[in-house]
């Protein structure tokens, strides 16, 4: 489903990624793991379509993610979601309309059905006209996960989604992920570093500190 061939990227002279060749397959759970600066972050934003490589190709589904004209921002964000880091809620919005908005973004007809089927499947279903403020840090996690499914993309991305939680918290975390994947039938790719949930997930990918 998901391929990456000779990947590798530079800012300037300096080299900040060599990846592995990789194939992932749908429905598969894969962790990239690895020390502070060896590209986890970047290979993620590769992955995700908003960071072309300085080498290499990378596919969905056969398609080249970035050569060709057609893969356009809708075209991604139809087929990719992505769970931030830090999670870029709009604080002027609910957490209905927060989701609502990826498919406004992909040039998806409107869905409300889809959007309050995943943030009751979330179990968040009553807090759904609030806003970014008025939630916790879990329900908003939750809901950057909904908004992240509500499109069904066929790659689920999430980048350090345990690094701030306590034990509990960070294997709930996990659980969320890998619901969101079993709902939207997403193959799930998660950049961390927390040797707590590494032995979660069926395949582990190591990055190493590229060399000069």
């Amino acid at each position: 489903m998901l391929a990456l061939r000779s990947v590798a990227h530079r800012y300037g002279a300096r080299r900040v990624l060599v990846a592995p060749d990789l194939s992932l397959a749908a429905g598969e759970h894969c962790a990239l793991v690895g020390p502070s600066g060896s590209g986890k972050s970047t290979l993620l934003n590769i992955l995700a379509g908003i960071l072309p490589p300085s080498a290499g190709d990378v596919a969905l589904q056969g398609q080249p993610l970035y050569t060709a004209p057609a893969r356009d921002d809708r075209w991604r964000a139809r087929r990719i979601g992505v769970v931030p880091q830090r999670l870029h809620l709009l604080g002027s919005l609910s957490a209905r309309d927060n989701v609502r908005l990826a498919q406004y973004l992909a040039g998806a007809d409107r869905d409300d059905a889809e959007s309050d089927r995943l943030l009751a499947a979330f179990g968040i279903e009553e807090r759904s006209g609030a806003r970014p403020d008025e939630l916790s840090a879990g329900e908003q996690q939750r809901v950057a996960i909904a908004r992240a499914i509500v499109n069904r993309p066929q790659v689920l991305l999430a980048d350090e989604p345990t690094s701030s939680l306590d034990d509990d918290n960070a294997q709930n975390a996990i659980d969320l992920l890998f619901e969101a994947a079993r709902l939207a039938g997403a193959l799930l790719v998660v950049a961390t570093h927390d040797g707590r949930v590494r032995s979660r997930f069926d395949r582990t990918v190591e990055l190493s500190r590229p060399a000069p």
